[in-house]
């Protein structure tokens, strides 16, 4: 995993500039500092990151596709900050949320800059063909109603108790795996590949994405605090419907009210919080999350296979594997 921590940063350093370069021009000051606050906070930099080696495991350059996965990148952090505004959120990759800094106006306008700045960036991309910009110009565009509609899927979510896996494997596709999937699509695009390979770029980047939110799911109950960054079974006392909360609850059998009970009230216990991950361990909905993560991670891998062997593409293998054996 350390190997893959590696290679994103290798990959993201040129990100990084290009992010810099494109934001270091916004005035006025305050709104150049909050729309390039979180760009500088050490994220993973996973999906431009995946944009430029999928441009190289189709046989292209990483340079080609350096703007577009710039470009990705910042639709993801314009989405975190509206996420923490909506949410109220107090931190952000261990530092105060933009919301909490600049206030609500200023972080609206941060995470509306980035969003504008994108569809810029990949406009002005001289080092491609107009029609492979205007191609990756559509998958970004389509990610970001996608990444809206999952969102606003989500928060119909809310006090609901009775959400099928099927919707919540549109939302979480929607709202985490529509921008990974992009990030791979456009990497193929910029990288020249044809639209039957463009197609299977997209759907390992689905696959993933998958597998990311779905390891988040089970993280959350199969993790420690101090891993985690926050307390284990915080997903059951906000009473969110994961896919293992769905699954426990058609799974528990005699323990299914009481698994209800606890997910419905907002002021549970510790105590509480555990003994709802003793059902839905007892029920095996934890282990039916991690296999389901699991199938994913192979389905994607499987796709693979239309690509010519290359360093790239292992690559890219490894991603998929890193996605499961993160721990936060």
């Amino acid at each position: 995993m350390s190997d893959v921590k590696e290679i994103l940063g290798n990959y993201s350093s040129g990100i990084i500039k290009t992010i810099e370069d494109e934001l270091n021009v916004i005035t006025p000051n305050n709104l150049q500092e909050a729309s390039i606050y979180l760009t500088k906070a050490g994220g993973k930099m996973l999906r431009p990151s995946l944009s430029l080696i999928t441009a190289e495991a189709v046989g292209g350059k990483k340079e080609d596709a350096l703007k577009a996965g710039s470009a990705i990148e910042l639709i993801h952090t314009f989405s975190l900050i509206h996420d923490d505004i909506m949410d109220d959120d107090d931190m952000r990759r261990g530092m105060p949320s933009v919301h909490k800094v600049w206030g609500d106006d200023v972080a609206i306008l941060a995470g509306d800059t980035l969003f504008s700045k994108s569809f810029e960036i990949i406009i002005n991309n001289e080092s491609t063909s107009h029609s492979q910009n205007n191609k990756a110009l559509a998958t970004v565009a389509d990610a970001c109603v996608k990444i809206c509609e999952g969102q606003a899927l989500d928060m119909g979510f809310e006090d609901r108790f009775d959400v099928s896996e099927e919707e919540y494997m549109e939302m979480i596709f929607k709202k985490t795996g529509a921008l990974i999937a992009a990030a791979t699509k456009v990497g193929a695009i910029m990288g020249g590949a044809s639209d039957e390979v463009i197609d299977a770029m997209y759907e390992y980047g689905r696959l993933i994405g998958l597998a990311f939110q779905i390891q988040d799911d089970y993280l959350d109950l199969a993790s420690d605090e101090e891993t985690l960054g926050k307390p284990i079974g915080s997903d059951i006392g906000k009473g969110k419907m994961t896919i293992i909360a769905i699954n426990g609850l058609s799974s528990a059998g005699d323990d299914k009210d009481k698994l209800l009970e606890i997910l419905k009230d907002e002021n549970n216990s510790q105590e509480d919080i555990d003994l709802a991950i003793e059902i839905l361990t007892k029920c095996g909905a934890i282990e039916y999350a991690r296999n389901l993560a699991l199938d994913s991670v192979e389905q994607a891998k499987e796709v693979l296979e239309i690509l010519p062997d290359s360093s790239s593409k292992q690559v890219l293998s490894d991603i998929a594997d890193f996605v499961l054996e993160r721990h936060s």
